[in-house]
């Protein structure tokens, strides 16, 4: 990279207040026209107050970005994530900076890898079977509203450890509600602009929020009581029960406020990408029959012998996943970065203070990266290993999600089972594309599927095929 100018690179001509309203409405348009004219990076005018933002793409770049995390080149302060704090509160590791942040994230990685992350294959498979079972045959229904179903259950379960519970139950109503809420057009918008965040009353929105989140409040913060007043039970597997026995090098335990904004961030966070990312997945695998034959054959080849360690090892399952969070990331951004020292990008000198972001979006559309970018191909991950600043659907450096592994796997194990016992197909054939859901990107239209039937896999038994025949009404 050659030395070009000192000022910020060229963008969008549009006065601010109109830029701000494209990138919450159309956000994916924008950022590709705005790659189209001025390549892999530019400067857009976002934010309540219009600030100058720098987005970038190249690889090159990328990595310089997120590796410079840890040379102080460039920082990652909680308080550019201040739009997140309404969801998730001040205590959040999204919210965090420097000492707090990485305490919170020491104490927070222990759950997510490892047998812990793998004990709950067979919560995921239960919740799975529980939440398909109650389609019908024949009527059509929502597929990001099953998947939502199932990742918010599954959360709810490793977070807490409660299931089939009336507390379980109702927060997940709560969360549903709350989530749906602040993903509304009219819940985006008050969420980029703070001036707006007034309680009108119950029937406003914010007031709804509120009040939804004093509600959610309540659930967390009598969980959290219950188990300070039990005692220990080192059997539990939970993430509360994990991150309250957790210590940090002083030795001090997280506070309640601590706990309910770090739960609160995984019972979002958590659930509402996952769920995404799950209805793109079928979508495709069912758009598109030789990926749908290839996968089916695939899984049928593990036999009865299902486990952790035979789904991770499918490699074409691993590339239709890869594939999936490829073509529309449910994350577009990475969490952003501020220069700190002086620093050339692209062709140009940025000078501290500079807000940069990683475009994850445009990234993965390169057509040098990905030739026929917007074609579904999980071939690509078969042909290849992509570096982490070429793929990075859940972001990079210091503010990589912390759930990725646990987001993936639970993608597989929940893929697995539901291809495996359910034959589903798509009402129509008509492309979806992406558009903004909340901060994150979704189908910009419903998914529509109907279940046709119990599926026959070809390494089924005899006797397994009789008990599928008579258990077929059940879905």
């Amino acid at each position: 990279m050659t030395k070009n100018n000192t000022k910020l690179p060229n963008g969008s001509k549009a006065p601010a207040f109109l830029q701000m309203m494209q990138w919450i409405v159309n956000p994916l348009s924008m950022m590709s026209e705005c790659a189209k004219r001025y390549g892999d990076i530019f400067t857009l005018c976002l934010g309540e107050k219009y600030a100058p933002v720098v987005f970038v793409s190249n690889p090159i770049a990328l990595q310089e970005i997120l590796t410079g995390d840890s040379t102080k080149q460039f920082s990652a302060p909680g308080e550019q994530n201040g739009i997140f704090e309404p969801l998730v509160g001040k205590y959040s590791l999204m919210t965090l900076s420097g000492v707090q942040h990485q305490r919170q994230r020491q104490l927070l990685t222990p759950p997510f890898h490892g047998e812990r992350m793998r004990s709950y294959t067979q919560v995921i498979s239960d919740i799975t079977e529980e939440v398909m079972g109650e389609l019908q045959i024949g009527k059509s229904f929502s597929v990001r509203d099953i998947t939502q179903g199932i990742t918010l259950r599954t959360i709810i379960k490793a977070v807490f450890g409660l299931y089939d519970d009336k507390r379980a139950k109702t927060l997940e109503g709560f969360l549903n509600a709350m989530v749906n809420n602040s993903s509304s057009l009219g819940g985006v918008i008050m969420l980029y602009f703070p001036v707006l965040q007034k309680d009108w009353g119950a029937w406003s929105l914010w007031g709804k929020h509120l009040r939804r989140t004093e509600q959610i409040d309540q659930l967390i913060y009598q969980e959290i009581e219950s188990r300070r007043q039990e005692q220990a039970d080192l059997s539990r597997t939970d993430i509360l029960s994990l991150l309250m026995s957790a210590r940090d090098e002083a030795g001090e335990s997280m506070t309640d406020q601590e706990l309910r904004d770090e739960l609160l961030t995984l019972l979002i966070a958590g659930q509402e990408t996952t769920a995404t990312a799950l209805a793109w997945a079928l979508y495709w695998i069912h758009k598109l029959p030789v990926v749908q034959e290839k996968l089916l054959q695939e899984i049928d080849s593990l036999g009865q012998d299902i486990d952790a360690t035979a789904i991770n090892k499918l490699p074409y399952l691993n590339a239709v996943c890869c594939e999936t969070l490829r073509i529309y990331p449910v994350g577009m951004l990475t969490f952003p970065r501020v220069v700190e020292t002086p620093v050339n990008l692209c062709g140009y000198d940025l000078e501290p203070g500079t807000i940069l972001y990683g475009n994850i979006y445009l990234t993965h559309h390169r057509e040098d990266l990905y030739p026929e970018p917007h074609m579904f191909k999980p071939e690509r991950f078969l042909a290849r290993q992509f570096s982490p600043y070429e793929f990075l659907p859940f972001g990079g450096g210091v503010r990589r999600c912390i759930g990725a592994a646990f987001a993936m796997f639970e993608m597989k194990v929940a893929l697995v089972k539901i291809l495996s016992e359910c034959s589903l197909a798509l009402t129509d054939n008509r492309d979806v594309k992406a558009g903004r859901r909340g901060l994150v990107t979704a189908p910009a239209s419903p998914i529509k599927m109907v279940v046709t039937g119990k599926r026959i896999s070809s390494t089924t038994s005899s006797v397994d095929k009789e008990a599928s025949n008579f258990s077929i009404n059940k879905l």
